[in-house]
């Protein structure tokens, strides 16, 4: 192998990895403590880099426990575009009832803000009783539904996610 054929199969290489994982914003460290990176990976549609995110836990990761989801974007996007992709997801996962679904979408256009190129969204899944919703500056707001927060979560975490290679690089995992 040349040279150049080398230095082509290492830049192809490189070009999906994401850089390592900034630290979480001050409030969701101060108010989850201990937590560590477990895994990192980018979405991309149709080429274009959408967000990279990272997965938090206290240990190894269980949908049984907290986590936490740090989405850091690389577009804008509407907080309302936010919500009916999500909405569309959790449809995908099996939620749906319409009426559910319905007051979900009010809560998170209450707590979603419209997002620029370098903003973060933080989630935090609180087992059995809520998600709450970080970004940079702080707390954007409490959705106080374990049922929203297992549907929300699910989007990434769930193997029936649309988004397998993600979800296996979230994990620390090799991608299928």
């Amino acid at each position: 192998m040349n040279a150049r054929v080398a230095l082509a199969a290492v830049l192809l290489s490189l070009a999906g990895t994401v850089s390592a994982a900034p630290p979480l914003p001050e409030a969701v460290s101060r108010d989850f403590p201990g937590l560590k990176a477990q895994g990192e990976g980018r979405l991309r549609f149709f080429g274009i880099h959408v967000y990279d995110a990272s997965l938090w836990t206290p240990g190894a990761w269980s949908a049984q426990e907290r986590f936490v989801l740090d989405i850091r974007y690389a577009i804008a996007i509407r907080g309302k575009a936010l919500t009916e992709r999500s909405l569309k997801e959790m449809r995908g996962q099996g939620f749906t009832d319409e009426a559910q679904l319905a007051r979900w979408s009010a809560e998170m256009n209450r707590v979603f803000p419209d997002l620029q190129s370098g903003d973060r969204l933080v989630g935090v899944f609180v087992p059995g009783k809520e998600a709450r919703f970080y970004n940079d500056k702080g707390p954007l707001g409490v959705i106080t539904d374990a049922e929203f927060a297992r549907a929300f979560f699910a989007i990434w975490m769930d193997e029936k996610t649309s988004e397998p290679r993600l979800r296996a690089k979230l994990l620390g995992r090799d991608p299928p």
